[in-house]
């Protein structure tokens, strides 16, 4: 068989093979409250059973993915806090957080600066004061005029914000009592 009458077989079966394509055109595009003939009822979709999560989703009692416990805001972080928690907060904070909460905490970012409203300070007393969780839950749901970012940044990753907005508060006001003692001695001995 010579390269034209391959071409020509090739041509032949693709028009044949890609014939039933055209199916795609005529097919039902069904959306969420629209009628439907798929189901007998015609709705287009079903209501999930109760107490059903996503896949790859976690349940209310997650402690990683939720600021509070029985009702309760947890105190305490869900996930170890170390250097490279610490080091993932500072990077996704300078991504979603320092637009309006500044390098620093104190509300005046770059948004603030061209007129949107500060948000307010990480280092005034009642947020210092706040539980961990009642932060989380802030990057989750929103709070004043911030939208929430729980679509948009993973739960441990909101609790490495949660860290690195703690380490900028402390970094404010630290005391040499905060410096490890060998740390502190080596400084006293400069």
């Amino acid at each position: 068989m010579n390269v034209r009458a391959k071409a020509v077989v090739c041509v032949a079966l693709s028009a044949v093979l890609l014939g039933g394509c055209d199916n795609m055109k005529h097919q039902e595009n069904a959306r969420a409250g629209d009628g439907s003939t798929f189901f007998a009822d015609g709705a287009a979709s079903r209501v999930p059973p109760a107490h059903t999560l996503a896949v790859g989703t976690s349940g209310p009692a997650d402690p990683l993915s939720n600021g509070r416990i029985g009702g309760n805001w947890q105190v305490a972080f869900p996930v170890t806090v170390d250097r490279a928690l610490l080091e993932r907060g500072r990077e996704r904070y300078a991504v979603f957080c320092a637009d309006c909460h500044g390098d620093d905490g104190y509300g005046r970012g770059i948004v603030v600066l061209r007129g949107f409203p500060a948000p307010r300070s990480f280092h005034e007393t009642g947020l210092r004061s706040e539980p961990p969780g009642r932060l989380f839950e802030a990057i989750t749901h929103g709070s004043g005029a911030m939208y929430g970012f729980g679509d948009r940044i993973g739960p441990r990753d909101r609790w490495a914000i949660v860290a690195f907005v703690r380490a900028l508060q402390r970094s404010q006001y630290a005391t040499p009592a905060d410096v490890p003692t060998r740390e502190r001695e080596r400084l006293e001995a400069q």
